[in-house]
């Protein structure tokens, strides 16, 4: 039970990783805050882990809006009095569109989901970590994060800017008693796919020449869960700024 009597916030938590990680967070003692913006779904897993006995609240939110980000951890603390682990985990694909190609739109939605929001949660949670005397941050960045072609432009360039986020937030704040780090993930088998929409052709054409390649096998949602809750636990207490791979081998080639 590493996490008995904590509290821990993750969002995405309706499906794929956020799903498969609340769940191990309530199993090992947690109470979760579960944040998605599909509201049947984030229904059905917070019915779900309240059915095993796992103490579990939902809270639908766009985390890009502030207003939203502010409510979830209102609900965080409302509901339990703190806040120990935060987990950004919520993310969109783009389509695999090369630079020339992306659409103002689609850069603003893909910056705003996948690294705003995260900025968005990280800004207002961690004035609350410090009051209580610290917590822990972990960030869903992804292979894309790390080099420049697993991805579409927009994707990539927001998950380089979450690694960045990750070390910057572990630099000013270590010290403090704040822990921040991010995972990397490979190919994961989720539903997030290449995005809402057809994708652009000579983007995937080219990420995937790239991808059948060299990637490993696909993660289980549940094996990628367990990397970031390890990184949430006193198990990982001298790690702090880490960009940890969970790949399988694939950033290794």
């Amino acid at each position: 039970m590493r996490f008995d009597n904590q509290v821990a916030l993750v969002t995405g938590a309706a499906s794929g990783i956020g799903r498969a990680l609340v769940q191990q967070f309530a199993a090992e003692g947690a109470a979760v805050v579960a944040v998605d913006i599909v509201e049947e779904a984030l229904h059905r897993v917070v019915a779900e882990l309240q059915s095993q006995g796992g103490k579990a609240t939902g809270c639908v939110a766009n985390i890009s809006s502030d207003e939203d980000v502010e409510r979830m951890l209102s609900t965080a603390t409302s509901t339990y009095g703190r806040l120990d682990i935060l987990c950004n985990n919520a993310g969109i694909m783009d389509l695999m569109t090369p630079v020339a190609d992306v659409p103002l739109a689609l850069w603003d939605r893909v910056l705003a989901v996948n690294l705003t929001g995260p900025f968005l949660a990280c800004r207002r949670a961690i004035p609350l970590m410090l009051e209580q005397g610290g917590g822990r941050i972990v960030n869903t960045a992804s292979e894309a994060g790390l080099r420049g072609g697993t991805a579409g432009t927009p994707y990539t360039v927001s998950k380089h800017g979450v690694v960045g986020l990750t070390r910057s937030i572990a630099f000013f704040y270590g010290e403090r008693g704040i822990r921040c780090n991010a995972v990397c993930p490979g190919g994961v088998e989720t539903g997030i796919g290449v995005g809402s929409g057809m994708p652009n052709e000579a983007g995937l054409a080219r990420v995937m020449a790239v991808v059948q390649s060299s990637a490993g096998r696909p993660a289980r949602p549940e094996q990628i869960a367990s990397v970031i809750a390890f990184l949430a636990s006193d198990d990982a207490s001298n790690v702090n700024g880490a960009i940890l791979t969970a790949d399988n081998g694939w950033f290794a080639a």
